[in-house]
């Protein structure tokens, strides 16, 4: 990136992130270094991305360590490293956690992690039970479909009525049951993988998603603020109607006309950049189709001049654009963000 970003006054901020740090080992290779140097630069690249999410506002962060379908098929070498270095940072960020008031929270199995770094969690837990400025959750062999037979059996064992169960009471159960965020806003994962592999299954129905190219190493504060800028230009409808009503658009056409523009394909035979800009403007942002004129009236003046390289020129029409569609959808929307996040 080439300068840093600052984030616009009205970001909307998740209150709630899971990262699943991946490529720690494909950042390795790329390097001729070993597993265990991609992971201690992955741990290195977490602790630095913890803590500008603190700064940022972000309260409470999800972080997966290992997951119960393929932790313990690594080499040995690389199983011992593991448990040595997650207990070292464990006994590094407990005075971090106690400091800056975050409580640590273990989301997983217990049964089959060392004895010595199961001792450790529960310490970490014990001591930061009552700090609640931040919540951090360690994700240690866990699995979404584990979390949930856990707290199915456990609401069995309870000898609860099957006519009582809803989904307040299943809340109850899970990992995250006392948590004023259980629910995650969004979820990051690196290097270019596309899906979540069930990290909260049961809480994530409505979270969003963010993929992130380079392998987790390369993340930090800049990366972060890019994801959250992302995320904050989203409309979190919950299934139901869009809380400002003149944000109306369909889903489907809007990614379409979205590779459409910004990939910069051609415009359909037969049809005028304008009208199809309008067209654009208009499904994207949910804008009249007054406005939308308007809005597609800066928008091409200002790339014509762009495709010119005559940037001052572009600068004003790119201004009145921008500041048109912030204005109308009430989410932050900067110039300047758009350069810098590609």
């Amino acid at each position: 990136m080439s300068k840093a970003l600052n984030l616009p006054k009205d970001t909307k901020l998740p209150n709630h992130i899971v990262i699943i740090p991946d490529g720690n080992r494909r950042w390795a290779r790329a390097r001729g270094l070993t597993a265990m140097d991609g992971h201690k630069a992955g741990l290195d690249a977490m602790i630095k991305t913890l803590r500008a999410a603190r700064r940022l506002g972000v309260h409470t962060a999800t972080v997966w360590g290992l997951s119960t379908e393929n932790w313990r098929e690594r080499p040995e070498i690389e199983y011992k490293f593991l448990m040595r270095i997650i207990s070292k940072t464990i006994d590094f960020y407990l005075k971090e956690a106690e400091k800056e008031g975050i409580r640590v929270i273990h989301l997983g199995r217990k049964d089959r992690l060392p004895k010595s770094l199961i001792k450790k969690i529960a310490n970490a837990e014990e001591k930061t039970r009552n700090n609640t400025r931040y919540v951090l959750n360690v994700a240690l062999d866990y699995g979404g479909q584990q979390e949930i037979i856990r707290a199915v059996r456990n609401l069995m064992e309870d000898g609860v009525k099957f006519e009582d169960v809803d989904v307040e009471l299943l809340n109850k159960y899970m990992d995250t049951h006392d948590q004023p965020y259980p629910y995650p806003d969004m979820i990051i994962r690196t290097s270019g993988e596309q899906r979540t592999s069930g990290i909260l299954l049961w809480q994530s129905h409505y979270a969003e998603s963010y993929w992130e190219y380079d392998h987790f190493p390369d993340f930090g504060e800049e990366k972060l603020k890019c994801a959250i800028l992302d995320y904050s230009r989203r409309r979190r409808r919950y299934g139901g109607n869009d809380e400002v009503k003149h944000l109306t658009f369909k889903p489907e056409v809007s990614a379409r006309m979205e590779l459409a523009w910004w990939r910069l394909r051609k415009v359909p035979e037969g049809t005028r950049l304008r009208d199809f800009a309008v067209d654009y403007l208009k499904e994207q942002y949910g804008l009249s189709k007054g406005l939308a004129k308007e809005a597609a009236g800066y928008k091409i003046e200002g790339v014509i001049e762009g495709d010119r390289h005559e940037w001052e020129k572009a600068m004003g029409p790119m201004k009145k654009f921008y500041k048109l569609v912030k204005d109308q959808i009430k989410l932050a929307f900067e110039p300047e963000t758009i350069l810098v996040c590609p």
